[in-house]
């Protein structure tokens, strides 16, 4: 295990409610064979023709690849859904992606170039006469070819206009993910209940992000307006661009619609008749897109919040230690800018969000005072009962936690390290598990455009993760702080407040919703009232008092209301004019403000940029806790109409080029850089890639199978056996273990970590792993052990404040986690530092950045082994099915099935769960040969 030293050399979805059981209620053969004919003819008008691809260059050299389980048809009739649900036939192309994806875990090791494309696909430009499946000019037009390969069935579209080329790739999005889209466009707007109706999933979904950005129509158009306004002639092209790509998905639409081959969750929710074909589906229109978008931004793009829980847990530590020693306590377990954090960038120091020496304007609730403000309102009928408002509070709980995002992985080697002298990247998102899946492949080719890969449902105007014609780029969730909280004082009532000296009112938002049951959702009729008052420094999330004022605490980030304005950098990604250097690529993803790392690789160079509008906050500011709502603390330059303000410059953001390699996990960007979620220090996942890279660059001649080999065997890796479970096996063998059940316990686990402490099958398809009771064990310990090493000292109350700040526990079936079950996102969040450092500190070894007090036995190396002892015995006694209680996919006590990933259903298909593997989503593995 590799010892932290300072280093000076970047889902949770809760799912859409879905057709389940409906096959009691109807006559399964009745609607198949009344819904044959249109399929048919939905089939005839896309007759394969061999359509030769554009002439477009390809410097990948047959060396790039990709992914995106389970596949790349989204869509499926209603005649399709019934066939899935009875017999369990899938739609073509509708899982395909997915047995390759599922078979990389056990077959890595023995993985070659020669045979990565067992388990990715030809990311190559174009189809190949022979592997042509369809070709189509949607809506007749002349000016624009979708073509569709045998083996994936991804569009390749070939434009001669601009217009022809975005309104193809409208209608080929619409042909792939039309419910999906609609799903989203209605969740963006807080409508999905009414839409799709009133299940507690969806309840909490629409909740969860609408809370975070609750937008009136006016906000939508203005957004689009403002984008337009101010970025030039690419800002009127991405107007057009957009108007085009809407043009494309309603003439999808109105194709569908009449030949009756749309998704059959229209007629299951009771938007569409299946006999008489009555009821809409309605036509997309531009401010949809941005709907659209704020769901994305605010999922993966917006880091930072949780000020008042960071104001809770250090009163709480005060309250235990004292004001200063409370203080200093708080910080280290903060690890706001840890010593000993896993870094993106190697070299350099890039301040931001730093602690200031004397904090000024900082507002900190009266004890006790918090409350958090209720969103729902009005509720009748189902959305009334004690289900619905147990998961309103957990849709509040995950809308404002910092620890929620975290996503998505990259390694990045320079051609100086690998065998052919070319870089070589294996990078993607970590988007979760969906069917349909939330991203879409494409290739897009026309004037100004030439990109393949993967863009999100809905927002395809262009690729937004995939590579050009001699180039490629992906990214990270960076999570950087772009979110303050500000204590606005109240005046006159709990309505009005004082706004740079005025008493002004507050906004309400609502949005009113109601359902009745469906076949796709049987949920009994209700309605609630969802409401926002919003101020000039944002949205109301709580009140209090501070210094006896009555204050609403609210949220502001500074892409709030300004989603949109990321479209120029994506455009600028997809334009061969423009990105043909490390420096281009960099100049386009600063007009990305959303909080992501970028990563970028030709045949020669390698690059890393952190994205976001980082706002300049008021000298003597504290990002961590919330501040008055006063002239003196605003964010410099803040222009309150527009929420612009003056931001960072691009020189400040951490930045790279050709540096020897590049990792990412969603760790610390760079020294000094402040990092927003808790617990970036010194265990992260992080170091399960930043330890297998570095070793690859130092022995050279690294190839692309050797950097998926790496990904994958830290995509297996469990991080609390590989980095901090060989210090607690010391502390437990420092005096010979005697009593029977800890020594068979001991033993288990010291096998595990001689074998690499991985969660693997003991062979391809098993379902059974290898050291099973080791995983179980140590699944069992470790909330048990946190708990015992730590709430003795800090005492219950600042215990559980901070594990309010970051959870305990992020297992792969460690369902209470924030990326929820089934989920493949694993080791993001929990304790594993703060065990780590206290046990060394407890071993006597050197702690950089140490906890503010030593934690374990009080410091006694003997009373630590003993609460170690204790605790072992009490998990190891764990049954599996006590371990593994579970849920409506696996049976207690089923451990591989507890880790397993679910492509959770967003439309009437299903698929299969698969063994757990802690990687990206969509992934590609490039190496360019050549260079424009």
């Amino acid at each position: 295990m590799s010892r932290r030293t300072p280093r000076t050399d970047l889902d949770r979805l809760r799912t859409p409610h879905t057709p389940r059981g409906f096959l009691k209620t109807v006559s399964v053969c009745a609607l198949i064979a009344g819904l044959l004919s249109p399929l048919s003819q939905a089939a005839s008008a896309t007759t394969p023709t061999v359509a030769d691809a554009a002439a477009v260059a390809d410097h990948c050299g047959n060396q790039c690849s990709d992914i995106l389980p389970p596949g790349q048809n989204g869509n499926a009739t209603l005649a399709q859904i019934l066939l899935n649900q009875a017999f369990g036939t899938q739609p073509e192309h509708a899982q395909d992606q997915l047995g390759p994806y599922a078979k990389l875990p056990t077959g890595y090791q023995s993985l070659t170039d020669a045979t990565l494309n067992t388990f990715f696909n030809d990311a190559s430009f174009g189809v190949p006469a022979d592997q042509v499946a369809s070709t189509l000019k949607p809506a007749g037009r002349t000016d624009v070819t979708i073509v569709r390969d045998k083996k994936t069935g991804v569009p390749h579209i070939t434009g001669t206009t601009r217009y022809g080329t975005e309104f193809g790739a409208g209608y080929a999005a619409a042909q792939d993910r039309l419910w999906l889209m609609d799903l989203f466009r209605h969740v963006g707007r807080g409508q999905l209940t009414s839409f799709a109706g009133g299940a507690l999933d969806n309840q909490g979904l629409e909740q969860t992000f609408w809370r975070n950005a609750p937008y009136t129509e006016a906000d939508l158009q203005a957004q689009i307006d403002r984008a337009t306004a101010t970025n030039g002639e690419r800002g009127r092209q991405a107007l057009a661009d957009v108007n085009a790509y809407v043009d494309g998905i309603n003439a999808y639409i109105a194709a569908a619609d009449s030949g009756r081959y749309f998704p059959g969750e229209y007629v299951l929710t009771g938007h569409k008749d299946s006999l008489t074909n009555a009821g809409t589906i309605k036509p997309f229109k531009s401010t949809d897109l941005v709907a659209l978008a704020s769901v994305i931004g605010s999922l993966f793009g917006a880091g930072g919040g949780g000020e008042v829980n960071n104001a809770l847990s250090l009163l709480a530590a005060q309250q235990r230690y004292g004001v200063q020693q409370g203080t200093e306590v708080w910080e280290s377990f903060r690890e706001r800018n840890d010593p000993e954090a896993v870094l993106t960038v190697q070299e350099g120091s890039f301040p931001y969000g730093t602690k200031p020496a004397n904090p000024q304007g900082t507002a900190l609730p009266d004890p006790g005072s918090v409350t958090q403000e209720p969103l729902i309102h009005d509720r009748t009928g189902s959305a009334a009962t004690p289900a619905a408002t147990g998961t309103s509070a957990d849709a509040a709980a995950n809308a404002v936690t910092s620890a929620k995002r975290g996503m998505s992985n990259a390694l990045v080697v320079s051609g100086e390290h690998t065998a052919s002298g070319n870089p070589i990247a294996v990078f993607g998102p970590q988007t979760g598990y969906f069917a349909p899946q939330l991203l879409m492949l494409q290739e897009i080719q026309g004037p100004g455009l030439s990109a393949r890969g993967a863009t999100f449902a809905g927002l395809g105007m262009y690729v937004l993760l995939g590579r050009g014609q001699d180039y490629a780029w992906s990214a990270t969730t960076s999570g950087q702080d772009i979110i303050d909280t500000y204590a606005v004082e109240l005046c006159q009532d709990d309505y009005h407040y004082l706004y740079r000296g005025v008493c002004t009112p507050m906004e309400k938002v609502e949005q009113k919703n109601t359902w009745k049951p469906t076949v796709a959702d049987g949920t009994a009729a209700g309605s609630y009232t969802m409401r926002v008052w919003r101020t000039e420094y944002g949205p109301v999330e709580y009140r209090a008092t501070v210094g006896g004022k009555k204050v609403a605490y609210t949220t502001l980030r500074s892409s709030f209301l300004n989603e949109a304005e990321s479209i120029i950098g994506f455009q600028m990604l997809n334009d061969p004019g423009h990105v043909n250097s490390a420096q281009t690529f960099q100049q386009a993803v600063q007009h990305i403000n959303y909080t992501f790392n970028w990563f970028y690789a030709d045949s020669a160079h390698t690059a890393y940029y952190n994205s976001g509008d980082n706002p300049v906050r008021a000298t003597g500011v504290d990002p961590e806790f919330p501040v008055w709502a006063q002239p003196a603390y605003e964010w410099r330059g803040w222009d309150p109409a527009t929420n612009t303000a003056d931001y960072t410059p691009p020189s400040q953001h951490p930045n790279s080029i050709d540096q020897d390699y590049y990792i990412s996990w969603n760790n610390k960007q760079a020294k000094d850089y402040t990092a927003a979620p808790w617990g970036n220090g010194s265990v992260h996942r992080g170091d399960l890639l930043d330890d297998r890279v570095k070793k690859l660059v130092q022995q050279g001649g690294v190839t692309r199978s050797a950097l998926v080999k790496a990904m994958a065997d830290a995509g297996l890796a469990d991080l609390r056996a590989e980095q901090v479970l060989p210090d607690l096996l010391t502390v437990l063998t420092s005096t010979p273990v005697a009593d029977p059940a800890a020594a068979s316990a001991v033993s288990k686990l010291q096998a595990w970590v001689t074998a690499g402490g991985k969660r693997t099958e003991t062979s391809a398809g098993s379902k059974t792993y290898a050291h099973a009771d080791a995983i179980r064990i140590l699944d069992a310990w470790w909330p048990l052990l946190v708990k015992a090493q730590f709430e003795p000292g800090l005492g219950s109350d600042l215990y559980t404040a901070i594990t309010a700040n970051l959870p305990v526990d992020e297992s792969p079936s460690a369902a209470h986690g924030p990326t929820g079950a089934h989920a493949g996102s694993a080791f993001q969040y929990g304790w594993w530092s703060y065990v780590d450092k206290d046990i060394r500190a407890v071993l006597g070894e050197s702690v950089q950045g140490p906890l503010g007090d030593t934690y374990c036995g009080d410091g006694s190396l003997t009373a630590c082994r003993d609460a170690l002892i204790t605790t072992l015995k009490q998990a190891a006694a764990k049954t599996p099915a006590q371990v593994y209680t579970g849920d409506d996919l696996c049976a207690a006590g089923d451990q591989w099935c507890a880790d397993s990933l679910n492509q959770r259903a967003l439309g009437g298909i299903t698929h299969p769960h698969i063994s757990w593997q802690n990687r990206p989503t969509y992934q590609q593995v490039v190496e360019f040969t050549s260079h424009r």
